[in-house]
């Protein structure tokens, strides 16, 4: 295990790259705790697998530094940082049985043939392939081999980090879960550092203890699952995280008031003067429709997803969503919503603002 401290880090692919924009992953600073377990989030080309490769030594940031425990490794190649790293698609070697596939990385390092034994039977258990362990990995399937690919992953407890890039793209869904809460259960018994890169917010929020979403090749928050849904830092993570996202309104913003189109919403806490593009966020959680409390709203259409009702409507001209109860009746005279004033976020230029005389 280690802690892994990322210093001015920052990668182009460009060989003389001229400004921000040049950089696939813009500048980083952050320390990842020894032990923890994080997901990396975003949508594709972000800049997630180029971090992940920064850290597992496939990549040399074109400025900064990566050390594990305090020790320089920019430079250090993958094979001497000792980690272990799973990709989105399946390397197995195909003349191998199963067997001799998960207990290679052992077998490599010295290990007694009685402890790869055991390690491999227990690896087996956890993937679901126990009654495959003499198959021979070629003929076998894409979801198949990604489970040896994971457990060749997971074998080896000695590991500084181990590093998963969207390891469960080829998993059918029901696997997919079982899975998760085997990595989940896996980091809890041996504390190993994990960072999973994923485009799943479900896969994320339920594997991380912290998650680091990122955008256009820039970390924007790094927090628990509840932070990442309650305080979004940058508009972004609002949209990213939540099905549907968080409701996104340009307003004006004085004091504890937010305007909008000249009507207004009252803001639990007070604000100093805002420049540049203000927008006010909100849940759909904590938006709730009235027939006469709010302001006007017109309902586009109610979808019924079983567990709860996704409303879609019109406010000012501006698309929101609004989440009501299974059993809540949406009637046509329905025509007012109101916002709960201590869960509404305030962002400037996409940046979340905190309230006077509040810590961010």
């Amino acid at each position: 295990m280690a802690k892994i401290t990322l210093d001015n880090l920052a990668h182009s692919y460009l060989p003389h790259p001229k400004g921000e924009a040049d950089f696939a992953l813009k500048e980083l600073n952050h320390d990842w705790e020894d032990g923890a377990a994080y997901a990396l989030l975003g949508a594709s080309g972000c800049g997630k697998s180029t971090l992940l490769n920064i850290i597992s030594g496939l990549l040399v940031p074109t400025q900064g530094r990566i050390l594990f425990d305090g020790k320089d490794v920019t430079a250090a190649p993958t094979a001497a940082r000792n980690i272990a790293q799973v990709f989105q698609f399946p390397v197995v070697y195909d003349t191998m049985s199963v067997r001799d596939n998960l207990a290679f990385p052992l077998r490599n390092r010295g290990r007694d043939e009685a402890y790869v034994a055991e390690r491999v039977q227990e690896i087996a258990r956890m993937i679901g392939m126990e009654d495959m362990l003499d198959r021979k990995a070629r003929g076998l399937t894409a979801d198949a081999k990604q489970k040896i690919s994971l457990g060749r992953g997971m074998v080896r407890k000695d590991v500084n980090a181990l590093l998963f890039d969207e390891p469960l793209t080829v998993i059918d869904p029901h696997m997919k879960w079982e899975l998760r809460t085997q990595l989940k259960k896996l980091h809890d018994d041996f504390g190993h550092t994990m960072i999973y890169v994923t485009h799943d917010q479900t896969e994320a929020l339920t594997f991380a203890d912290k998650v680091v979403v990122m955008h256009d090749g820039r970390v924007v928050q790094i927090g628990t699952p509840e932070e990442l849904f309650e305080r979004p830092e940058h508009t972004f993570v609002g949209y990213f995280i939540g099905s549907p996202g968080m409701n996104v309104i340009p307003a004006r913003v004085e004091g504890n008031r937010a305007y909008i189109d000249g009507s207004h919403v009252e803001l639990a806490h007070g604000y100093g003067p805002l420049g540049g593009k203000v927008e006010i966020g909100i849940r759909p959680e904590y938006a709730r429709l009235s027939r006469t409390e709010g302001l006007p709203v017109k309902v586009r259409r109610v979808e019924d997803v079983g567990r709860h009702k996704i409303i879609r409507a019109e406010f000012f001209g501006h698309e929101i969503n609004v989440i009501a109860g299974e059993d809540e009746a949406i009637g046509p005279d329905m025509t007012r919503v109101s916002f709960d004033p201590g869960r509404v976020n305030v962002y400037a230029d996409d940046w979340r603002v905190a309230p006077q005389g509040r810590a961010a």
